[in-house]
């Protein structure tokens, strides 16, 4: 596999290639709380088989042994590394990826935090773009 990806400004790049260990989507509150959304989806790598082509992210340390990886420059969470319960392996915020499709989530993780309304989005109206306004 090879695929790349990067933060919204583009100063931070990487590649993967290795294939993922699995795709999950978060429902965490410590990643709503560093992506400010209700989930994150992430792809979960070796370690070997994540490299940073350029820039240099930040570290955070979020909480216990979980550091948080992300583009100095724009905030963009990028990378996830917790070497107590995930030694040798990071995950990648796959809606960083150039092709964010190529990684489907295969499960949904911690969904005894996930916010009350989540698994009512599918019943509510979609609009391809933004609608227009309120009495519009």
């Amino acid at each position: 596999m090879h695929l790349t990806g990067r933060c919204q400004c583009g100063a931070v790049t990487y590649e993967l290639t290795a294939n993922p260990k699995w795709v999950a989507v978060c429902h965490c509150r410590d990643c709503q709380r560093s992506a400010g959304a209700p989930m994150v989806a992430w792809a979960m790598f070796p370690e070997s088989g994540v490299r940073i082509l350029s820039g240099a992210p930040k570290t955070f340390n979020s909480s216990g042994a979980a550091m948080r990886s992300f583009c100095a420059e724009c905030g963009t969470g990028l990378f996830y590394r917790n070497d107590e319960t995930l030694p040798g392996l990071m995950d990648v915020q796959a809606a960083t990826l150039d092709d964010p499709n190529a990684l489907p989530p295969a499960v949904q993780v911690q969904t005894a935090e996930q916010q009350s309304w989540v698994p009512h989005l599918g019943t509510l109206p979609a609009f391809e773009r933004y609608p227009p306004g309120p009495g519009e």
